[in-house]
């Protein structure tokens, strides 16, 4: 099951108290002061593994907590340490305090780690109040208390290329036919329930990454249909791709009703690069002139999945648009 989004919660460790303790020492009062500190309380922290694609872990673990300090002890020992707690989780992978909010990290690189509840202090024993009209304190200090927060995990998948389009566009057929990837395909609308990743190559060892966002329909950025679960994916993207099948009555305004819904949702997602993909070219002639639309940012292909027509152009273009916008520094991080 995909699961792109998950809620836990989480809590440090707590802090080991100090101790009271006092040594045998003659001519010291009470042997003088030994209690050593308490340990620290570990923390939880989140780790990047990228062997993970999904949040299901999480789904049904709600609760983490990581490991208390010890207390301390005589002859001035501290406590040792808790452990701390790594939940591992997929690139791209955003943290949210649920409460408020706000986000505390993102994690895309490998091994990348992000600390969402800190491990409580340790508390000091009596050695540390000792002063020179108190030489035989019996105070101590309790460990303070680990962080607790409610965490909302969120996935945004790292592709190079989104497909965007409306539902049977034809998004999971080219994804199968460029990749690897093993998208359900079938003559009904909304086959593809979760995004899909497939990693396209080229000659020359070439690559990149293609994800199928679930299609779109009017009204997906206000939670109509599938679409709008995953909008949040297609802003990780270098660059758009929109497909708008020949057997459509009015592509333009089908282009026209995406863009509206991409910018809608993030004015950012409007500002990605985009192109137009005529898809389904088996449908019509191939002599005949695409509809008119408006050009797309870098590019307008004409192709059919099923028999392969301009598939070779259109990853080349694409590969043309990353190479162009890793000089240049746009698209998405």
């Amino acid at each position: 099951m995909f699961v792109d989004s998950v809620t836990i919660e989480v809590r440090g460790g707590s802090g080991g108290a100090g101790a009271e303790a006092f040594r045998r020492e003659k001519g010291v009062p009470r042997g003088g002061p030994s209690g050593g500190d308490g340990g620290r309380g570990g923390d939880v922290r989140l780790r990047v593994d990228p062997g993970l694609t999904t949040l299901s872990d999480y789904r049904y673990r709600r609760h983490h907590r990581a490991d208390r300090g010890r207390h301390g002890e005589g002859s001035n020992r501290t406590g040792r340490s808790g452990a701390d707690l790594e939940l591992r989780v997929p690139p791209g992978t955003i943290a949210f305090d649920h409460g408020t909010g706000a986000a505390l990290g993102e994690l895309v690189d490998a091994g990348h780690t992000l600390v969402v509840a800190k491990g409580g202090r340790g508390g000091r024993g009596n050695a540390r109040f000792t002063s020179a009209t108190r030489q035989a304190p019996r105070r101590w200090e309790s460990g303070e208390e680990g962080e607790e927060r409610i965490v909302r995990l969120e996935l945004k998948l790292l592709a190079d290329i989104g497909l965007v389009g409306e539902p049977n566009a034809g998004k999971s057929t080219l994804l199968a036919r460029i990749s690897g990837a093993t998208p359900k395909i079938a003559a009904y609308p909304f086959t593809t329930l979760t995004p899909k990743l497939g990693v396209v190559e080229l000659p020359d060892y070439r690559s990149f990454v293609v994800a199928d966002i679930p299609g779109l329909i009017e009204g997906a950025h206000t939670g109509r249909g599938l679409g709008h679960r995953f909008l949040r994916h297609i802003e990780r993207t270098r660059a758009l791709a929109i497909l708008l099948p020949l057997d459509d009555d009015d592509p333009a305004a089908t282009l026209a009703g995406l863009r509206r819904e991409l910018e809608a949702y993030s004015p950012g997602l409007a500002e990605l690069p985009w192109a137009v993909v005529f898809s389904k070219a088996d449908l019509r002639p191939g002599d005949e002139p695409l509809p008119a639309t408006a050009a797309g940012v870098w590019g307008r292909w004409r192709l059919s999945a099923v028999t392969g027509e301009g598939v070779d152009d259109f990853l080349e273009g694409c590969w043309r648009q990353l190479h162009r916008a890793a000089a240049t520094g746009t698209g998405a991080p």
